[in-house]
């Protein structure tokens, strides 16, 4: 990999730039953690730059990811949104984004936080990857995150989409060690002041 300045995105605008100003950078709060954990979700079988083309029309389809909101969607809610072509229209994405808003607001209720769930299973720092072939596609905190928030009612949250959050959110730095903003992006995660390890 000797020579490499930019992880992925080269080639595509709206990649280079979720690359250089996004991906890996620390998302600390509720919405943003819902909408990455939904849009996850919803990248299963697809690309991620599908995801990232239909971000925006997610975003107005979804109320911009207002737990409060998403949580009161019914099922005419569902049926609407699977007309619209503007998102990805599979029923059970689209109702596993609903029971993640709504499990979003239970959590709430409860005194807890999803930013404190997920938090709260961030790894230590370790080694930075020279390649992808160091950087697994799950890892024993995504296992146990992904197991925690299945209890608490969320779907589409297996470990192998849980660790894609993890990195999105910037609980762990998977940038390659020659990227171009991976010292950027470590100082960031640095500053985060949630627990380093799971309480």
């Amino acid at each position: 990999m000797t020579g490499v300045r930019r992880c992925f995105g080269e080639g595509v605008e709206i990649y280079r730039a979720y690359h250089d100003d996004e991906w890996g950078r620390p998302v600390v709060d509720e919405r943003g953690l819902l909408e990455k954990l939904c849009l996850e979700g919803f990248q299963s079988g697809l690309s991620w730059l599908t995801i990232l083309r239909k971000r925006e029309a997610f975003r107005q389809a979804f109320a911009d990811f207002d737990s409060e909101a998403v949580a009161r969607f019914g099922s005419a809610d569902v049926e609407r949104l699977l007309a619209n072509a503007s998102i990805v229209r599979h029923r059970l994405k689209i109702e596993a984004a609903v029971g993640n808003a709504q499990a979003t607001v239970e959590l709430r209720k409860a005194g807890r936080s999803l930013v404190e769930i997920v938090w709260s299973h961030r790894p230590p720092p370790r080694p930075a990857p020279r390649s992808w072939a160091d950087v697994k596609p799950e890892t024993p905190e995504s296992r146990s995150l992904a197991k925690d928030l299945k209890r608490l009612g969320f779907r589409f949250v297996g470990p192998t989409t849980v660790y894609s959050t993890m990195q999105a959110c910037g609980l762990v730095n998977d940038h390659l060690a020659d990227c171009l903003v991976r010292d950027e992006v470590e100082a960031e995660q640095s500053r985060v002041a949630f627990p380093p390890a799971r309480r």
